[in-house]
Protein backbone atom coordinates (compact mmCIF):
# COMPACT_ATOMS: atom_id res chain seq x y z
CA UNK A 1 0.00 0.00 0.00
CA UNK A 2 1.44 3.99 -0.83
CA UNK A 3 2.05 5.47 2.30
CA UNK A 4 0.42 8.76 3.41
CA UNK A 5 3.66 10.25 1.76
CA UNK A 6 3.76 8.92 -1.51
CA UNK A 7 1.40 10.60 -4.28
CA UNK A 8 -0.93 7.42 -5.71
CA UNK A 9 -0.66 6.52 -9.06
CA UNK A 10 -2.17 8.73 -11.37
CA UNK A 11 -6.57 7.16 -12.75
CA UNK A 12 -5.30 9.42 -16.44
CA UNK A 13 -2.51 9.38 -18.11
CA UNK A 14 -1.17 11.99 -20.99
CA UNK A 15 1.22 9.34 -22.39
CA UNK A 16 0.35 7.36 -25.09
CA UNK A 17 0.60 3.74 -24.12
CA UNK A 18 4.06 2.78 -26.14
CA UNK A 19 3.52 -1.46 -26.29
CA UNK A 20 6.92 -3.57 -25.37
CA UNK A 21 7.43 -7.09 -26.55
CA UNK A 22 4.86 -9.42 -24.83
CA UNK A 23 7.37 -12.28 -23.94
CA UNK A 24 10.79 -11.58 -22.56
CA UNK A 25 12.41 -14.41 -24.10
CA UNK A 26 16.07 -13.56 -24.27
CA UNK A 27 18.27 -14.89 -21.90
CA UNK A 28 19.95 -10.81 -21.01
CA UNK A 29 16.11 -10.16 -20.47
CA UNK A 30 15.55 -12.72 -17.81
CA UNK A 31 18.78 -12.60 -16.44
CA UNK A 32 19.28 -8.52 -16.14
CA UNK A 33 15.43 -9.14 -14.56
CA UNK A 34 16.06 -11.73 -12.56
CA UNK A 35 18.96 -9.33 -10.86
CA UNK A 36 17.01 -6.60 -10.39
CA UNK A 37 15.85 -6.44 -6.62
CA UNK A 38 12.08 -6.89 -6.46
CA UNK A 39 12.41 -8.22 -2.70
CA UNK A 40 10.23 -5.54 -1.27
CA UNK A 41 7.43 -5.44 -3.97
CA UNK A 42 7.37 -9.00 -3.82
CA UNK A 43 7.30 -8.95 -0.06
CA UNK A 44 4.35 -6.49 -0.15
CA UNK A 45 2.83 -8.72 -3.01
CA UNK A 46 2.16 -11.59 -0.69
CA UNK A 47 1.78 -9.94 2.13
CA UNK A 48 -1.39 -7.89 0.54
CA UNK A 49 -2.58 -10.92 -1.33
CA UNK A 50 -2.38 -13.24 1.50
CA UNK A 51 -4.68 -10.83 3.53
CA UNK A 52 -7.20 -10.66 0.70
CA UNK A 53 -7.86 -14.70 0.69
CA UNK A 54 -8.57 -14.63 4.49
CA UNK A 55 -11.00 -11.68 4.34
CA UNK A 56 -12.35 -13.76 1.33
CA UNK A 57 -12.56 -16.67 4.06
CA UNK A 58 -10.47 -18.55 1.86
CA UNK A 59 -7.98 -20.74 4.85
CA UNK A 60 -7.87 -24.04 3.64
CA UNK A 61 -5.11 -25.39 1.51
CA UNK A 62 -5.25 -23.06 -1.47
CA UNK A 63 -4.53 -23.83 -4.96
CA UNK A 64 -2.94 -20.57 -7.14
CA UNK A 65 -2.56 -19.86 -10.66
CA UNK A 66 0.15 -17.27 -11.40
CA UNK A 67 0.24 -15.45 -14.66
CA UNK A 68 3.43 -14.24 -16.03
CA UNK A 69 5.20 -15.44 -12.84
CA UNK A 70 8.90 -14.52 -14.77
CA UNK A 71 11.46 -16.40 -12.60
CA UNK A 72 8.76 -17.14 -9.89
CA UNK A 73 9.99 -15.36 -7.28
CA UNK A 74 6.01 -14.32 -6.62
CA UNK A 75 5.66 -17.92 -6.22
CA UNK A 76 8.06 -18.74 -4.13
CA UNK A 77 7.86 -15.46 -1.87
CA UNK A 78 3.94 -16.61 -1.14
CA UNK A 79 4.96 -20.42 -0.39
CA UNK A 80 7.50 -18.73 2.34
CA UNK A 81 5.06 -16.47 3.85
CA UNK A 82 1.93 -19.81 3.73
CA UNK A 83 2.85 -23.07 3.96
CA UNK A 84 -0.67 -24.32 2.70
CA UNK A 85 -0.15 -22.65 -0.97
CA UNK A 86 0.24 -24.66 -3.96
CA UNK A 87 0.92 -22.79 -6.71
CA UNK A 88 1.31 -23.45 -10.90
CA UNK A 89 3.52 -20.68 -11.98
CA UNK A 90 3.19 -20.10 -16.19
CA UNK A 91 5.37 -17.91 -18.36
CA UNK A 92 5.51 -17.85 -22.20
CA UNK A 93 9.23 -17.43 -22.15
CA UNK A 94 11.16 -20.08 -22.15
CA UNK A 95 14.48 -18.46 -20.82
CA UNK A 96 12.52 -16.70 -17.77
CA UNK A 97 11.67 -20.69 -16.92
CA UNK A 98 15.03 -21.61 -17.19
CA UNK A 99 15.77 -19.33 -14.28
CA UNK A 100 12.24 -19.84 -12.48
CA UNK A 101 13.13 -23.57 -11.95
CA UNK A 102 16.42 -22.66 -10.68
CA UNK A 103 15.68 -20.40 -8.03
CA UNK A 104 12.49 -22.96 -7.01
CA UNK A 105 15.15 -25.53 -6.46
CA UNK A 106 17.47 -23.09 -4.78
CA UNK A 107 14.67 -22.36 -2.22
CA UNK A 108 13.51 -26.25 -2.24
CA UNK A 109 10.05 -25.38 -3.14
CA UNK A 110 10.37 -28.06 -6.38
CA UNK A 111 6.81 -29.80 -4.55
CA UNK A 112 4.76 -26.77 -4.07
CA UNK A 113 5.47 -24.72 -7.43
CA UNK A 114 4.78 -26.52 -10.92
CA UNK A 115 6.24 -24.04 -14.06
CA UNK A 116 4.58 -24.83 -17.26
CA UNK A 117 5.53 -22.92 -20.55
CA UNK A 118 1.78 -21.54 -20.90
CA UNK A 119 0.06 -18.66 -22.99
CA UNK A 120 -2.09 -16.37 -20.32
CA UNK A 121 -4.40 -15.26 -23.25
CA UNK A 122 -5.21 -19.09 -23.88
CA UNK A 123 -5.09 -21.29 -20.53
CA UNK A 124 -5.23 -24.93 -20.91
CA UNK A 125 -7.49 -25.53 -17.65
CA UNK A 126 -10.39 -25.92 -16.78
CA UNK A 127 -13.49 -23.42 -15.43
CA UNK A 128 -13.35 -22.49 -11.87
CA UNK A 129 -9.85 -24.79 -11.49
CA UNK A 130 -8.32 -22.41 -8.99
CA UNK A 131 -9.04 -21.06 -5.57
CA UNK A 132 -7.05 -17.57 -6.87
CA UNK A 133 -5.49 -16.12 -9.96
CA UNK A 134 -2.79 -13.85 -9.01
CA UNK A 135 -0.47 -12.11 -11.78
CA UNK A 136 2.51 -9.37 -10.73
CA UNK A 137 3.24 -7.23 -13.85
CA UNK A 138 1.81 -9.16 -16.26
CA UNK A 139 -0.89 -6.74 -18.19
CA UNK A 140 1.54 -3.96 -19.44
CA UNK A 141 2.83 -6.61 -21.62
CA UNK A 142 -0.06 -7.53 -23.61
CA UNK A 143 -1.46 -5.00 -25.57
CA UNK A 144 -4.99 -6.71 -25.49
CA UNK A 145 -4.95 -7.18 -21.35
CA UNK A 146 -8.75 -7.87 -21.04
CA UNK A 147 -8.45 -11.23 -22.59
CA UNK A 148 -5.51 -12.69 -20.42
CA UNK A 149 -7.81 -11.09 -17.31
CA UNK A 150 -11.03 -13.20 -18.87
CA UNK A 151 -9.18 -16.29 -18.68
CA UNK A 152 -8.05 -15.44 -15.15
CA UNK A 153 -11.79 -14.72 -14.14
CA UNK A 154 -12.68 -17.90 -16.02
CA UNK A 155 -9.98 -20.59 -14.16
CA UNK A 156 -11.66 -18.93 -11.09
CA UNK A 157 -13.53 -20.85 -8.77
CA UNK A 158 -16.87 -18.92 -7.84
CA UNK A 159 -15.74 -17.48 -4.23
CA UNK A 160 -12.06 -17.40 -5.42
CA UNK A 161 -9.79 -14.35 -5.62
CA UNK A 162 -8.50 -12.65 -8.39
CA UNK A 163 -5.47 -10.11 -7.65
CA UNK A 164 -3.94 -8.62 -10.17
CA UNK A 165 -1.51 -5.95 -9.87
CA UNK A 166 0.99 -4.10 -12.31
CA UNK A 167 2.63 -0.82 -13.08
CA UNK A 168 0.47 2.51 -13.73
CA UNK A 169 1.50 4.70 -16.20
CA UNK A 170 2.78 7.46 -15.30
CA UNK A 171 0.89 11.21 -16.04
CA UNK A 172 3.58 12.37 -17.94
CA UNK A 173 7.36 12.43 -19.36
CA UNK A 174 8.67 13.79 -15.79
CA UNK A 175 7.15 11.64 -13.94
CA UNK A 176 8.46 8.65 -16.16
CA UNK A 177 11.88 10.16 -14.92
CA UNK A 178 11.15 10.81 -11.70
CA UNK A 179 10.22 6.95 -11.19
CA UNK A 180 12.90 5.81 -12.84
CA UNK A 181 15.65 7.81 -10.93
CA UNK A 182 13.98 6.98 -7.60
CA UNK A 183 13.45 3.26 -8.40
CA UNK A 184 16.16 2.27 -10.89
CA UNK A 185 19.04 4.43 -9.79
CA UNK A 186 21.40 1.22 -9.11
CA UNK A 187 20.20 -0.59 -11.71
CA UNK A 188 22.76 -0.83 -15.11
CA UNK A 189 21.41 0.86 -18.29
CA UNK A 190 19.65 -2.50 -19.77
CA UNK A 191 17.63 -2.56 -16.57
CA UNK A 192 16.53 1.23 -16.26
CA UNK A 193 15.31 0.57 -19.96
CA UNK A 194 13.44 -2.27 -19.39
CA UNK A 195 11.58 -0.59 -16.24
CA UNK A 196 11.20 2.91 -18.52
CA UNK A 197 9.56 0.70 -21.24
CA UNK A 198 7.17 -0.79 -18.68
CA UNK A 199 5.98 2.39 -17.12
CA UNK A 200 5.40 3.69 -20.53
CA UNK A 201 3.29 0.06 -21.53
CA UNK A 202 1.23 0.38 -18.39
CA UNK A 203 -2.05 1.04 -17.76
CA UNK A 204 -3.64 3.91 -16.22
CA UNK A 205 -5.97 3.34 -13.28
CA UNK A 206 -8.89 4.55 -15.33
CA UNK A 207 -8.41 1.90 -18.48
CA UNK A 208 -7.73 -0.97 -15.81
CA UNK A 209 -11.51 0.02 -13.89
CA UNK A 210 -12.80 0.11 -17.75
CA UNK A 211 -11.54 -3.71 -18.82
CA UNK A 212 -12.89 -4.96 -15.26
CA UNK A 213 -15.82 -3.09 -15.24
CA UNK A 214 -16.72 -5.25 -18.51
CA UNK A 215 -16.03 -7.97 -16.82
CA UNK A 216 -18.47 -7.70 -14.74
CA UNK A 217 -17.05 -6.59 -11.84
CA UNK A 218 -17.13 -3.25 -10.01
CA UNK A 219 -14.46 -0.15 -11.24
CA UNK A 220 -13.67 0.11 -7.46
CA UNK A 221 -12.24 -2.95 -6.61
CA UNK A 222 -8.74 -1.63 -8.61
CA UNK A 223 -7.38 0.69 -6.60
CA UNK A 224 -3.66 3.03 -7.11
CA UNK A 225 -1.48 0.91 -4.45
CA UNK A 226 1.59 2.91 -4.42
CA UNK A 227 2.90 5.58 -6.78
CA UNK A 228 3.58 3.16 -9.59
CA UNK A 229 0.98 0.53 -9.14
CA UNK A 230 -2.69 -0.66 -9.06
CA UNK A 231 -4.18 -3.50 -7.81
CA UNK A 232 -7.15 -5.05 -9.03
CA UNK A 233 -8.77 -7.41 -5.88
CA UNK A 234 -11.88 -9.21 -6.11
CA UNK A 235 -13.69 -12.01 -5.25
CA UNK A 236 -15.43 -14.37 -8.50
Amino acid sequence: MSSPLTPPAPEESRLVRIYEPEVMDTELDALDYDQMDHAEVNRRFASDFLSAIADAGISHEIDVLDLGTGTAQIPIELCRQNAKLRVVAIDLSAEMLKLAAENVARAGLTDRVQLELVDAKQLPFADGAFAAVVSNSIVHHIPAPQHPLAEAVRVTRPGGLLFIRDLARPRDDFSVARLVRMYAADCNGHQRKLFEDSLRAALSVGEIRSIVSHLGFDRETVSATSDRHWTWSAVK
